[in-house]
């Protein structure tokens, strides 16, 4: 046999384990461009036969997923709902017609027909879990296929919410997450989602016995024989440190699946020393799963798990063997002009800011949120209480049904996830029916069926392992029962007879005196938002919660009112208020060391000077001379925090600059200058990416801030002075392109195009311009 022939059969092994693996990681297709899109409008006709392959789209909108039905104003109190249509044309290669074919949806609001050449082959209700349509036999070979998608987002009384008038949040529409191509061999592993088996389909990894000297892991896959003969398979898992080292590796017993049937496989192995995952350490591993049968390859998946311990009771929580309080927010994934449609790096940004703001845990608030973001929260650190949908309104049997439906498939989409906390199987502040409560606990166990699974609800402090409650429904906390203090901060200061019902408000406090406060309100206004939001806090952790979420992180829109929900301590462009410097002063000094003057410093505006730091003492100096060095206030609403503010008795009487300096074991740590503003001079402009660089291809969105300045480079902080934004490069403003600065800055948000090439954004003003580049990735 000569060398050359010798080589090429060495080689065979390889090329096919080569071929092998690229057809299996290519099982999973992004399938979000290339789609049209048409939205009925009051004044528009209904376009017929748009379902059929032969209808002529070329007239709708080129538009790629994940995408909002309208591009709504920054206040939305007219937003559309309606129906709308999206269609992709699109060609499979042959070596795909053996194969079993998947199309899924992520998430579409809120009701959802689909055909595909002309055959309809889904219905689908309810707009933030995903489903998948069995395109396997479907698909035409050597000619172009048409999917077409029917949605309507109107009120829905199956899925609820309330209706839009007095829901208090908008739901926007739109195929506003990931959509997916599946493909798989007839033998493969199944989508939990998909499938209806309890606590089955696809992988589910969880953990037992977890110390910080072994654990107990156990991983099920479900696995689908779709083939004309009995199949014998084992399942392979394999698990990778963060360092992409092999850790352990385990494996099924092998297991036989007749013809078109099923069968889940377990294993179980003990892993010793594992990295465990906690927010101040959010160590994952990669898990790869592999189905073999004769020692072949024939289907893979990965995900990223995190190997923690929670045990909660009436006294608390505790996290690895250690009792932890989480503190929290609430968080709707509303942007601007956008509403749902955010690209996967958005929703991590968001993600990056709550847990820059000091926070380790967050109320999804009031509906499940996206699977990126609960990426985000595995990677960063974030525990979450899980919600199904749910805002004061219980439906009839149907939507009883609904509800109960979309709790099992709530639990299978994120069972795997190292951040869930707890399952909120209930509606929010809604009475439910007993019976409707004792089911949620039923399928919690059928589901999750290990030690460390808890749900949680509303209305009765025994129906769930832990009642959450928000403070202004506070009337006697039961000391036997776990508590989350669900929402706090807002609603009590902003009416006295604090109910459930959204429609019978009264006896409504000062505006002033009230946490909903725009970031340009003003400094009292700012710092009066702040001393609520400490008031509450305090007084929660005199309490036995073990967490409480403020209400809310970012501002957002109402639906039916004529200005935006200020309480976010955040703006709704992601921009902070003095609140979010007080939640950042909480975080302990060996994670960072905070210090932040709470003022604009402007002569007759700032009485009194308020900083939020974690030191042990804080100097202020004004003009260089000393004020006073002190520690941390001692009064009513700071005695359960662990980092109380520092007050000052100083005024600003004329143009001047202060000092703060903080201490540690008499040692300096942080230190902040704050001169009073000038007359407005140059603009600088900074676009933060949170953690994500901006990306070509995928709808990315980004905010660019301009702050207006005076010649030393201090913010001035006034309202109303106009700024006009342009883009170059493939990129483009959404929205308003010239807008007001608010409290000195003025914002838009860019979408990324398609190319990876340079985008240049300047401003245009009656000020010294500045322009900055981006270099998408």
């Amino acid at each position: 046999m000569n060398i050359y022939k010798c080589i090429l059969l060495a080689l065979l092994p390889v090329l096919f384990a080569c071929q092998q693996n690229r057809s299996i990681e290519e099982t999973k297709i992004t399938f979000n461009d290339g789609w049209k899109f048409y939205r009925i409008d009051p004044h528009t006709d209904p376009p017929e036969n748009c379902h059929l392959p032969s209808f002529n789209d070329s007239a709708w909108d080129d538009i790629r997923i994940p995408h909002t039905p309208r591009i709504e104003p920054l206040v939305v109190n007219d937003q559309w709902q309606g129906d709308c249509w999206y269609r992709k044309t699109f060609t499979l290669p042959e070596t795909y017609k053996d194969r079993i074919l998947f199309l899924k949806f992520e998430a579409a609001l809120n009701e959802a027909t689909i055909w595909l050449n002309r055959e309809q082959v889904a219905e689908h209700l309810g707009g933030f879990l995903p489903f998948s349509v069995d395109l396997t036999g479907k698909i035409a070979w050597n000619e172009p296929n048409v999917i077409a998608v029917k949605l309507n987002n109107e009120d829905n009384p199956v899925t609820g919410p309330k209706p839009l008038a007095t829901l208090d949040f908008n739901t926007y529409g739109g195929i506003y997450r990931d959509v997916t191509l599946i493909s798989k061999e007839p033998l493969y592993i199944t989508d939990a989602n998909h499938e209806q088996i309890v606590a089955g389909g696809g992988i589910f990894f969880r953990t037992e016995d977890v110390t910080a000297k072994s654990a107990r892991l156990i991983a099920s896959t479900h696995v689908r024989n779709r083939s004309d003969k009995t199949q014998t398979v084992q399942v392979v898992y394999s698990l990778y440190d963060q360092a992409q080292q092999k850790v352990l590796s385990f494996r099924t017993a092998a297991g036989e699946i007749p013809a078109k049937g099923d069968l889940t496989l377990t294993a179980e192995e003990i892993l010793t020393q594992p990295a465990l995952w906690s927010p101040q350490s959010p160590h994952l591993y990669k898990l790869e799963v592999e189905l073999l049968t004769n020692g072949v390859v024939r289907d893979r998946e990965e995900l990223k798990v995190g190997i923690r311990d929670i045990k909660i009771t009436n006294e608390g929580l505790w996290l690895n063997g250690e009792k932890t309080f989480l503190r929290g927010v609430n968080r709707h994934q509303e942007y601007p002009y956008i509403g749902y449609a955010l690209s996967n790096n958005a929703q991590y940004r968001d993600a990056y800011l709550i847990k820059e703001a000091g926070f380790d845990y967050i109320r999804s608030a009031h509906y499940p949120l996206s699977p990126a973001f609960l990426d985000a929260c595995d990677e960063l650190g974030i525990l979450l209480l899980d919600p199904i949908l749910g805002w004061q309104y219980f439906g009839d049997e149907a939507f009883e049904e609904f509800a109960l439906a979309s709790c099992r498939q709530l639990i299978r989409r994120d069972r795997n996830h190292a951040c869930i906390l707890a399952w909120e199987l209930s509606i929010n502040e809604s009475w439910m029916p007993d019976s409707f409560m004792d089911q949620t606990r039923v399928i919690s166990r059928e589901e999750f069926p290990v030690t460390n699974c808890y749900n949680a609800g509303w209305m009765k402090s025994d129906a769930y392992d832990i009642y959450i409650e928000a403070r202004q429904h506070r009337k006697g906390v039961d000391p036997t029962k776990p508590l989350i203090v669900s929402e706090y901060g807002d609603w009590e200061y902003y009416a006295q007879n604090a109910g459930f019902n959204q429609d019978s408000w009264a006896d409504l406090k000062s505006e002033e005196r009230g946490s909903r406060q725009p970031r340009g309100s003003g400094e009292k206004r700012l710092l009066q938002q702040a001393r609520n939001l400490q008031e509450s806090h305090n007084d929660n952790l005199s309490t036995h919660a073990f967490a409480d979420g403020y209400w809310v992180m970012f501002d957002y829109n109402r639906g039916y009112s004529d200005d935006l929900e200020f309480s976010g301590i955040l703006d709704i462009f992601r921009l902070p208020k003095y609140g979010a410097w007080f939640y950042r002063s909480q975080l302990d000094p060996s994670v960072e060391n905070v210090l932040f003057i709470a003022s604009e410093w402007q002569p007759g505006v700032s009485e009194g000077v308020r900083v939020f730091s974690n030191a042990e003492e804080v100097e202020l100096c004004l003009n260089g001379e000393l004020v006073e060095r002190r520690k941390p206030d001692t009064d009513a609403i700071s005695g359960n925090l662990n980092h109380p503010p520092f007050s000052f008795g100083v005024n600003c009487t004329e143009s001047s600059v202060l000092e703060a300096i903080g201490y540690i074991n008499g040692k300096e740590v942080s230190c902040e200058k704050l001169a009073t503003a000038g007359s407005p001079e140059t603009i600088r402009l900074f676009c933060p990416f949170q953690g994500k660089k901006p990306e070509a291809g995928c709808n990315d969105v980004l905010f660019v801030y301009a702050e207006i300045r005076d010649a030393a480079g201090t913010v001035i902080p006034h309202n109303g002075l106009p700024v006009t934004f342009t883009v170059e490069g493939d990129a483009e403003i959404i929205g308003e392109q010239t807008v007001e600065a608010e409290a000195g800055i003025a914002a838009i948000l860019i979408r990324i195009g398609e190319k990876r090439s340079t985008v240049k954004i300047k401003t245009v003003s009656a000020f010294k311009d500045d322009e900055i580049i981006i270099e998408p990735i």
